[in-house]
């Protein structure tokens, strides 16, 4: 597989500042690699061996489905590894071998082994921009947030680039997830109290509506899976 498949702009992800950065970044690798597993690579008998071995994970079956490409491709993929999974795991007895293989395919996916070593990798350059460029050191201090996953992977992944400038670093960026996190709390007492009767015909502010959609963004890296509730008055079924 090409190395440059998975090419990260760092500047430009970070000259937008909605959301965390770092699921930018991942997702961009993410469709990526969906976009090559649909395309010419699900020929390839080396890519077809590792699908056959690692499948994938619903979110990515799903991705797959809606990419915007023909099902064929997906069709051929499936057909190779239910081929793969008859042969070795229900042509034979049940046994322990054969019940462990089943649960490790349960919980691998050949998407997500490739999205962390190449975040990691998008993360080094991130943290060697941080280091050698003032202009980006502050596009990094001005997101407004990084979600609480990736604050471990970037503090993880940060030493090495970063030397002696590590310390400084993680404090910037600690600063940063708390500074948010201080504020996603606040959003949740305020939705909170909107349901006490003394506050019964005041209008919920605008944070605190989303304040439950944001805290869970912020703890999963994803956005909560939900429909837009409609807007009430404080007092009433909220």
């Amino acid at each position: 597989m090409k190395e440059n498949i998975c090419t990260i702009p760092v500047n430009e992800v970070f000259e937008v500042h909605d959301g965390c950065p770092i699921c930018r970044m991942r997702d961009i690798i993410e469709a990526k690699y969906i976009d090559y597993i649909t395309g010419p690579a699900m020929m390839e008998p080396d890519i077809r061996i590792e699908t056959n071995r690692a499948g994938f994970c619903e979110r990515h079956f799903g991705m797959m489905l809606t990419c915007g490409r023909a099902r064929l491709p997906v069709a051929l993929t499936l057909e190779s590894h239910l081929v793969d999974v008859r042969e070795k795991m229900l042509g034979k007895k049940p046994d322990k071998k054969v019940l462990e293989a089943i649960e490790k395919l349960e919980h691998s996916c050949f998407v997500c082994e490739y999205i962390e070593p190449h975040l990691a990798r998008a993360i080094e350059t991130v943290c060697l921009s941080y280091k050698n460029e003032p202009e980006f050191r502050r596009l990094y201090e001005s997101q407004p947030y990084i979600c609480l996953s990736h604050y471990r992977m970037i503090i993880q992944c940060a030493k090495k680039p970063l030397g002696k400038e590590f310390d400084a670093f993680a404090e910037v960026t600690r600063r940063l997830v708390r500074k948010y996190a201080d504020s996603l709390q606040e959003g949740i007492a305020q939705f909170r109290d909107a349901f006490d009767y003394r506050n019964a015909g005041k209008p919920m502010p605008a944070e605190a509506r989303t304040s439950i959609e944001s805290t869970i963004e912020f703890l999963t890296s994803r956005p909560a899976a939900t429909r837009q509730a409609p807007e009430t008055k404080t007092g009433e079924n909220h």
